[in-house]
């Protein structure tokens, strides 16, 4: 466990790009040779992944990126329509989210199957248990509950699936989803979001008064303005909630920018607690806001200034998190490898819970997350190439 006062930088062997190859690229080619299609599977880790791989296919136009999304996804979807060890009975948010590579497997080869299958998690968001506020719970093991992860793992596939299907009302709940979270986890004075929120107030881990659960998760919030980007791609700027959610998107970032790490322009695990001992900057929720941000201002959703914030921070996270070795291979430190509620052993959402949970390299969510905002940074050959 490291402090803040002890986290070192990342300086084994250097960042080093000599041979002008972009981050993106090296790292979703790190991260291939080490987790292959071929063991990957149907879970929202290795679903996040391979859509960070089709963006950097989608930025460079090689075809081997694109051929690890059709092969992520043939290796599950069987011709009936099914899909290999997902379970819709198990009502759980996170088997929803490698669903969006199904979306242009579908559009670039018309199969049946890819629709049967888009179909069938589709009909799981019919059937998802709800809080008596309409939330969809987190999973059917974890009821009354409302997590921010669930955000991502749900809404983007379902915003998909609504404009790909004329679906108007999928919009709707959509929305209803992000703001009614916001509303039971935004702190009124910090604007910051509480990783989850117990409706029934049951969960140890559950304000008595409130529902919230104790802390500000740095990677929670990091799904939540992620997903807010994402919905934005298929969400109608006609829809009249679609202002309500680009609000959202700027109130919660500024939020984070209070919090933000002054010395290095990173955040801390605990978002509100960087000088509590054990406290440490981690990697993935740093890439998750800064995706979001170099998102929004090039979809025209944030104005410029959030470009500079993230522009900064991307330079901080190069400078601190990555490491090329000896093989050539780019590798992320200092992800958190898993946080969650609940379950068996038990969770608390204490300080003490978030900062000892391990620290991880070359985490898929982390590596992930680095490649998106990469490809963002990329784009407008804003980050280091």
């Amino acid at each position: 466990m490291q402090s803040r006062a002890d986290q070192p930088l990342v300086t084994a062997d250097g960042p080093s790009q000599s041979d002008g190859t972009s981050w993106s690229v090296r790292m979703a080619d790190s991260m291939l040779k080490r987790h292959p299609v071929s063991l990957m599977r149907w879970r929202y880790e290795d679903g996040f992944l391979v859509k960070a791989i089709e963006q950097v296919g989608l930025r460079t136009g090689e075809a081997r990126y694109w051929q690890a999304v059709v092969d992520y996804v043939d290796r599950f979807v069987k011709p009936d329509g099914s899909i290999g060890t997902y379970c819709l009975a198990d009502y759980n948010l996170d088997q929803v989210n490698p669903g969006k590579l199904l979306f242009p497997v579908y559009r670039a080869n018309g199969a049946e199957r890819y629709r049967q299958a888009i179909c069938l998690l589709r009909e799981q968001l019919r059937l998802q248990p709800r809080t008596h506020a309409g939330g969809f719970w987190h999973k059917l093991i974890y009821p009354h509950q409302m997590w921010l992860d669930g955000i991502y793992m749900g809404s983007p596939f379902y915003a998909q699936y609504a404009a790909t299907f004329d679906e108007p009302a999928a919009f709707d709940d959509v929305v209803h989803q992000i703001i009614t979270i916001e509303q039971h986890t935004r702190d009124p004075k910090t604007g910051l979001l509480y990783h989850a929120w117990d409706e029934s107030r049951q969960q140890r881990w559950a304000n008595p008064s409130t529902g919230w659960s104790p802390h500000f998760w740095c990677r929670a919030i990091g799904w939540y303005v992620m997903a807010l980007v994402d919905v934005l791609d298929t969400l109608p700027a006609s829809h009249p909630q679609a202002a309500t959610i680009i609000a959202i998107l700027e109130r919660t970032l500024a939020a984070l920018l209070a919090v933000q790490d002054p010395a290095t322009g990173l955040w801390y695990q605990v978002l509100d607690q960087g000088d509590r001992p054990g406290n440490y900057l981690e990697a993935s929720g740093a890439c998750m806001f800064v995706y979001a941000m170099a998102k929004g201002v090039r979809k025209g959703h944030l104005p410029p200034h959030w470009l500079d914030v993230a522009r900064r921070s991307y330079q901080q996270i190069v400078e601190r998190f990555i490491q090329v070795d000896a093989l050539g291979e780019t590798n992320l430190h200092w992800t958190c490898g898993m946080a969650g509620l609940g379950g068996d052993p038990y969770r608390d959402g204490s300080y003490e819970y978030y900062v000892t949970e391990r620290v991880v390299t070359n985490d898929p969510k982390g590596s992930a997350a680095f490649i998106l905002a990469a490809v963002e940074m990329e784009i407008g050959n804003l980050g280091d190439r």
